[in-house]
């Protein structure tokens, strides 16, 4: 029983301190997922260890100490994702009259063919806009229907998991599909034009996780963060960066596309809002994201209900208030951070630039 406990508790050490390498190896990169999952076997772990301790000796001491370490490490790498935490983006409370844009991401998942299952959500939610991801030509067909309503559409069909679709009641312009790291995997960037004539920079994402049946390291997806992050910090319009990101919303290349970009999390102080796996209870975090820039406060963030994709539906209202917007603060960006994300780049040599930026010129639609 004391070897077992042994085994585990160093075990647990082991995927705990796994994720400070900067390897992108997949079986490094997987441990910043499940850190809730971790944090809570390390504290019933201790506890357990606590009553279990008949007698104290240097061994059994360090064992504990080390759960609780471990424990603890956890909690502050999801801390930011709870109530506990000062809400990084302000409540658009007494702001409702202002302009806003209320959108929705949904990966819907390719073989799921529950389409009036999402399509009834888009029914009582009523966003201004969807951004659906994994996409294929049936979901494109299914999803049409949205047209007399939502006129605006950038379309991008594939077989492959990859697809992703927008349909906007708001206008839409200068958009660009791009393939910034994989030839087949698509990337959306446009502009939406909100009540009162008001531009934003709207770009839509989906990198490939890293995993042993995707893709064996994440500098693919590292690097399409990167991209995204410097082009939008170079934005004099408001952007909202948003889709399936395969990556938790505290690990460290999410932190260090919120450092580079200079984007707001509404999720941070509010909640973790787990997206995936639908399906699993015990295996969730947060892959779907919604980052903006200071211009905007929250309305609501909601995770909606299930539609027969292993990711849930994720909504969120935001409402265009710069006065009340800019005494926000992003995450503080260090030299170390630029470093880091210059290595990234450097260690991708598919990288297409530059990333498209709408509305900062006037392509026109295309």
């Amino acid at each position: 029983m004391v070897t077992f406990d042994i085994c585990i508790t160093l075990l647990l050490l082991l995927v705990t301190l796994l994720p400070l390498s900067r390897h992108p190896g997949w079986w490094v990169r997987v441990w910043d997922f499940p850190r809730l999952q971790l944090l809570i076997i390390s504290a019933l772990l201790g506890i357990l260890q606590f009553f279990l301790l008949t007698h104290v000796t240097w061994l059994a001491a360090a064992v504990l100490l080390i759960s609780l370490i471990c424990c603890g490490y956890q909690c502050w790498w999801i801390f930011p994702y709870t109530r506990l935490q000062k809400k990084q983006v302000r409540d658009a409370e007494g702001y409702t009259a202002h302009p806003g844009i209320r959108i929705l991401v949904s990966n819907v998942l390719t073989p799921n063919r529950q389409a009036g299952k999402l399509l009834k959500q888009i029914r009582i939610e009523s966003p201004d806009v969807l951004v659906a991801v994994e996409t294929d030509s049936w979901w494109e067909q299914q999803l049409s229907v949205l047209d007399q309503d939502y006129p605006y559409s950038v379309r991008c069909p594939k077989d492959n998991l990859y697809g992703m679709h927008v349909w906007s009641r708001l206008p839409l312009r200068d958009a660009e599909i791009q393939y910034l790291v994989d030839p087949e995997i698509p990337s959306m960037h446009m502009l939406v034009t909100l009540p009162q004539g008001i531009d934003v920079r709207l770009h839509c994402v989906h990198p490939m996780p890293p995993s042993p049946t995707e893709n064996d390291e994440s500098r693919d997806r590292d690097a399409e963060l990167v991209l995204v992050g410097k082009s939008v910090a170079q934005a004099t319009l408001p952007v909202i960066v948003t889709g399936d990101l395969n990556d938790v919303a505290w690990s460290r290349t999410t932190r260090l596309f919120l450092k580079i970009s200079g984007l707001l999390d509404p999720r941070r102080g509010r909640g973790m809002y787990c997206t995936f796996n639908a399906r699993y209870p015990l295996l969730r975090w947060p892959l779907d994201h919604i980052f903006h820039s200071q211009e905007f406060i929250l309305g609501s963030l909601r995770r909606l209900e299930d539609i027969g994709s292993d990711h849930y539906p994720f909504l969120a209202h935001l409402l265009y208030v710069p006065p009340q917007g800019q005494q926000q603060e992003s995450l503080l960006k260090e030299a170390e951070d630029e470093q880091f994300a210059r290595e990234i780049l450097q260690k991708n040599a598919s990288l297409t630039f530059p990333v498209h930026t709408p509305g900062e010129n006037d392509n026109g639609f295309h």
